[in-house]
């Protein structure tokens, strides 16, 4: 059974890290590249930041970048995505899926309809 598991989400402060984990089983992550979205109240789900299947080059939203870090550990197979400095804007359920094409064309999968595989997401608060 395929399946995404996202755990590590929580309650944190302005200015506070959190690190999400996606954890893949029923399939090996390496042979995909896997995206992070978040879905706020009233929005669409957006594209925060995709890493590749093949040289781990990796992609951020500009709203996110030189705050978030998205890394592989194929060997427990897991993709993580460490977030510093988060902002009430970045509040949302953050969810991780599997795209099994990757990035090609200097394109990258930022869109829902170009994944596979999805998690159930985790909720990440970002309050006073």
């Amino acid at each position: 059974q395929v399946q995404l598991v996202e755990s590590g989400g929580g309650l944190v402060q302005p200015g506070g890290s959190l690190r999400l984990s996606c954890q893949a089983s029923g399939f090996t992550l390496d042979y995909y590249a896997i995206g992070w979205f978040r879905q706020a109240p009233g929005k669409e789900r957006e594209g925060v930041s995709c890493i590749s299947n093949t040289d781990g080059s990796t992609y951020y939203r500009d709203s996110v970048k030189g705050r978030f870090t998205i890394s592989r550990d194929n060997a427990k197979n897991t993709v993580y995505l460490q977030m510093h400095s988060l902002k009430p804007e970045d509040t949302a359920v953050y969810y991780c899926a599997a795209n099994a094409i990757g990035p090609y064309s200097s394109k990258w999968p930022m869109f829902p309809y170009e994944y596979d595989y999805w998690g159930q997401g985790t909720q990440v608060t970002v309050s006073t």
